[in-house]
């Protein structure tokens, strides 16, 4: 068969395949050459998931009649000119209003500022019509309307017009999210007007417009810089928490980006603080050098290529991980929310009323004696693992916080004890409730992280070394990190061209697999140049430790042992949940018991 040009309307949808997936695709496209074009006013309009309609309305730069005949041929932009090391637009193809124009009905309006009037050019299956003259405000509409109606079987795969128009929607908040200076309009006979009002600089201001104003209340700032990587953002404390990863947002000179490599250290940065199956929330800006990232991968622009990834990923990982340790111990100001919506309106029954408004077991007479002076810590020392045995479960008499100076603390000072597992404790605004095992868990956690890392780890030499047989290029990977694997009690030689022989391996992780360890391993650093597997093993290991060291549910606690741990919790990192990401205390303003009782 010979070989032979394909028209320009078949590449072009060939090209649509690639660049325009679905009405988000197009929406995502057409919004980036709006704010490409200076917009500060973008206005979205949607029928039948974008199927139907899609029409993107900018008060941009606009472009005149030489600027749309070319806009609509393929490879022709204003946004880069000989290279691709320094782009710095959102788009930068020349492909999108082409592809559009060859799978929809595509029609373009446009007005430059210091035009008299404007024009107009449409594309429909990939035939170009006349530009004619059109009346226009100053900047650009476009409109495309019967997406795929040239290439039917598309329409197959797309799915439901609500499923379509909320993938519209979450392109709109991601974009919303990178350009607060810009005001977002979403609307159409298939949805809710959904309106993001310009912030300025509030960057904050604009994330809690996306997510929710709680998030504002539960974001600690992000701001790091390693060599010539900047990371700025929000990422939320552990407690806050999402079932999916929906809520995560990723930013790379300005793009919006679903890149695999920044949400794996999103969800490295939380390990052991957030449960299984629950994801944080997280908005992170990275700022480098255009020439240290390829954005040309995938037509689609979404994923992005770093040439020192395990850069990247190690400035997330640390810059979260630092914040968390800085200010992640607090719990989510949500806690007290879900309480409150979790208490029924009313009393029982007059037989089953309490006859006294406190009550608290009392098997022992002894009064709690609180510490003196705010900041000053309690004489008796907290001890988990060798922590001696209460005879019996005090009493404790509720006093006001000014006749307290321990109830300045933080968390608080312990009032009680109940159901052998939480503590109340007064604080000077409210109370806050503990769960003393997660909380101690988390203490022991911590404590044997942090040993982790001041000294190389206890090995186990074999008897009789492992001989591992991988591909000579893991082999050679691996020998690269020889010296960081032994830090972390893993001894490991060259045994030939394909073989790696293992002599050592942590002592903590007691019978270890070998070989699925170092093929993990290999796997691993193949993929991000990192050996932070092992590393993480070794942590959940200590996780694992922690839990069946700690203070167990059912243990009474004498009040000494109480305000210890409230102490040491309000100096730990991530003490606001434990290791499986629980939240470890829930806090009550005295506005939130008031409500309770119907005072406000």
């Amino acid at each position: 068969m010979a070989i032979r040009q394909l028209s320009e309307t078949l590449i072009n949808q060939i090209a649509a395949g690639e660049v325009i997936e679905r009405p988000a695709s197009a929406a995502k496209e057409l919004i980036e050459n709006a704010l490409d074009a200076g917009a500060t006013r973008i206005e979205i309009a949607t029928s039948g998931g974008g199927k139907a309609l899609l029409r993107v309305s900018d008060n941009g730069s606009g472009m005149d009649a030489a600027d749309l005949e070319l806009a609509v041929r393929r490879h022709c932009t204003s946004k880069i000119s000989e290279t691709l090391e320094d782009i710095r637009t959102l788009g930068f193809r020349g492909e999108a209003l082409p592809s559009i124009g060859s799978v929809a009905r595509l029609s373009i309006a446009s007005r430059r500022r210091d035009s008299a009037g404007g024009h107009e050019i449409a594309v429909a299956g990939g035939k170009i019509a006349h530009l004619r003259p059109a009346a226009a405000n100053p900047g650009t509409i476009v409109e495309v309307r019967d997406l795929f109606f040239a290439t039917p079987a598309r329409l197959k795969f797309l799915k439901t017009e609500k499923a379509e128009a909320g993938a519209i929607t979450e392109i709109v908040k991601r974009m919303a999210i990178a350009f607060p200076a810009v005001r977002f309009v979403l609307s159409g006979s298939d949805r809710t007007t959904l309106e993001f009002p310009a912030t300025g600089d509030d960057h904050l201001g604009r994330m809690a417009q996306v997510l929710g104003k709680e998030f504002r209340d539960n974001a600690i700032a992000l701001d790091a810089v390693r060599e010539e990587i900047a990371l700025t953002g929000f990422a939320g404390v552990p407690t806050f928490n999402r079932g999916n990863s929906a809520h995560q947002y990723a930013f790379v000179n300005g793009r919006p980006v679903q890149d695999k490599l920044i949400l794996s250290a999103i969800r490295g940065a939380y390990a052991e603080t957030i449960p299984s199956g629950r994801y944080p929330v997280a908005v992170l800006s990275i700022t480098l050098d255009p020439a240290l990232v390829d954005v040309n991968v995938h037509p689609a622009k979404s994923d992005v290529r770093f040439r020192d990834p395990g850069l990247v990923r190690g400035l997330i990982v640390g810059a979260i991980r630092e914040a968390l340790a800085r200010d992640g111990s607090r719990a989510a100001t949500t806690g007290a929310s879900d309480m409150l919506r979790s208490f029924r309106p009313g009393f029982p029954p007059n037989s089953q009323r309490p006859q006294t408004a406190w009550s608290a077991e009392t098997s022992s007479s002894r009064p709690y004696q609180p510490a003196t002076g705010f900041g000053e810590r309690p004489q008796a020392s907290f001890d988990g693992l060798s922590m001696p045995t209460a005879r019996a479960e005090p009493q404790f008499s509720p006093q006001p916080a000014a006749a307290e100076p321990n109830a300045r603390y933080p968390l608080g000072a312990a009032r009680a004890q109940i159901h052998a597992n939480y503590i109340v404790a007064q604080t000077e605004d409210g109370l806050v409730i503990v769960d003393q095992h997660a909380a101690h868990e988390r203490l022991v956690f911590e404590a044997m992280r942090k040993a982790l890392h001041s000294k190389r780890l206890a090995s186990q030499v074999l008897l009789i070394p492992e001989i591992v047989d991988i591909p000579e290029e893991d082999c050679d990977r691996l020998m690269q990190h020889a010296a960081e694997l032994s830090e972390l009690g893993l001894a490991i030689e060259r045994f030939g061209p394909g073989a790696i022989a293992v002599r050592e391996t942590p002592a903590m992780l007691g019978e270890v697999d070998a070989h699925g360890l170092i093929r993990q391993l290999a796997d691993e650093i193949a993929e991000w140049d990192t050996a932070s597997g092992l590393s993480a093993k070794l942590e959940y290991v200590a996780a694992t430790m922690a839990c069946h060291g700690s203070v167990r549910s059912g243990r009474r606690l004498r009040p000494e042992e109480m305000n210890a741990l409230l102490r040491e919790m309000e100096v730990t990192p991530g003490s606001g949940q434990c290791n499986h990401g629980r939240p470890t205390y829930i806090e009550l303003k005295l506005s939130d018991i008031e409500r309770l009782f119907g005072r406000s």
